[in-house]
């Protein structure tokens, strides 16, 4: 996507108001609220150190949770302000206000190569309405707009696709890298090129999976969404496994384009089960697994794929030039039920003659669980921002932005 960005101006002395995904996770300890996740705030850097270098005066703005347009404490971005201060080594001034006198004059008073953050932007009603009138207010603090809020970008709020038609908008070096990775080097990706989708219904899933049929050579399917494959392909029972019956056309419908596309569809041939399930709690009853394309019976349910699985799919992952993985391929979260996934994830880590693109979400998550973080080409840091755009649609904080 031939978009400006940050390389492209000069921004020195200029007020540039830079849309960040702050949203991490927060915790109250001690009647304090504390970060126990400073990824997002991580990720972010090389833009804000780029801005600082070249002399901009840095404005960041962000949501955090979902305050539904009323100020809530607990919401608040002010523990951020620290935690920023710290990681890029220079002070950050906050404002409790992301519009409005203070901080119109906190923006103002910025010297070259200052910081500041702002309040959270869904502290006000019309932010997630993309209200025109509260886009120019933000857009009166600066002079330039820097989207690097990736996983914000498929939202048309604001902050995010308003402002930026108020003020000449370029996207930072985030945003660069999500777009050159998730759309750009999957255009015309070097083959083989294995799609590897996990989640759980089909229904979620069939657009992303139609869109990469157009341009995979094997798409391998696991996570509930499986079974609906596994009854149609191998006409197994499914005991309690995620499924309902309107989900099958949408499956067959994707076999079928498969097949006339030449692409090789690969489903579990097993699973592991377990008789009593409850993902609130995290526990599992009694589990064991079943032989190839043995049933499931009734009163138990499938959590994970099993050994026989993650021998045909790593054997197709060890093959792949281009690797993307979008889901889990069972119930992670629970130990007892990540083997399968996280025997997915260490077979793409393994694989390092070819370029692996983890595409957000849970699947975030699994890679970092099972260790192999680093050792994967990309990791995109948008779920429902990296599935519109793998579906072919336009991103609204992607579309404002300014060609090259």
């Amino acid at each position: 996507m031939a978009k400006k960005s940050i390389r492209d101006i000069d921004p020195a002395g200029k007020r540039c108001l830079v849309r960040v995904d702050f949203n991490v996770p927060l915790e109250e300890k001690d009647g304090a609220m504390v970060i126990t996740d400073a990824t997002r705030i991580e990720e972010t850097l090389p833009t804000l150190k780029y801005l600082i270098g070249k002399g901009a005066k840095v404005i960041l703005c962000s949501h955090l949770g979902r305050p539904k347009g009323k100020v809530d404490p607990k919401q608040s971005l002010a523990p951020v302000a620290g935690a920023l201060s710290s990681l890029l080594g220079v002070p950050v001034e906050f404002s409790s206000e992301s519009t409005g006198p203070e901080a119109e004059a906190k923006a103002k008073a910025l010297p070259d190569g200052g910081v500041l953050l702002l309040e959270n932007v869904r502290f006000h009603a019309g932010e997630e309405q993309n209200d025109a009138e509260l886009a120019k207010q933000f857009a009166a603090l600066a002079e330039i707009y820097v989207n690097d809020a990736f996983g914000s970008a498929h939202r048309a709020h604001s902050s995010t696709a308003g402002v930026a038609a108020c003020l000449p908008a370029v996207s930072g070096l985030l945003m660069e890298k999500e777009l050159t990775y998730m759309h750009d080097e999957l255009q015309n990706p070097e083959r083989p090129f294995v799609v590897i989708l996990g989640g759980a219904k089909v229904s979620d899933k069939i657009n992303v999976i139609n869109a990469l049929l157009e341009k995979a050579d094997t798409v391998i399917i696991g996570g509930g969404m499986a079974y609906t494959f596994r009854k149609l392909v191998q006409g197994i029972t499914l005991g309690n496994s995620l499924y309902k019956p309107e989900w099958e056309p949408i499956a067959a419908a994707a076999l079928d384009k498969a097949k006339a596309r030449g692409v090789k569809f690969l489903i579990p041939v097993d699973a592991l089960i377990t008789d009593s399930f409850d993902f609130d709690t995290k526990t599992v009853g009694t589990t064991k697994y079943t032989q190839p394309g043995e049933n499931i019976p009734d009163g138990w349910e499938g959590v994970d794929i099993g050994p026989e699985s993650v021998k045909l799919f790593n054997e197709e992952i060890a093959k792949a030039k281009t690797i993307l993985w979008n889901g889990p391929m069972g119930v992670f979260e629970i130990k007892s039920c990540a083997k399968g996934t996280f025997d997915v994830a260490e077979a793409i880590a393994a694989n390092q003659g070819a370029k692996s693109i983890i595409g957000g979400g849970d699947s975030v998550k699994a890679v970092k669980k099972a260790g192999v973080g680093d050792k994967v080409t990309f990791i995109s840091t948008g779920g429902g921002a990296s599935l519109e755009l793998l579906e072919g649609k336009e991103l609204p904080g992607v579309a404002a932005l300014a060609e090259k």
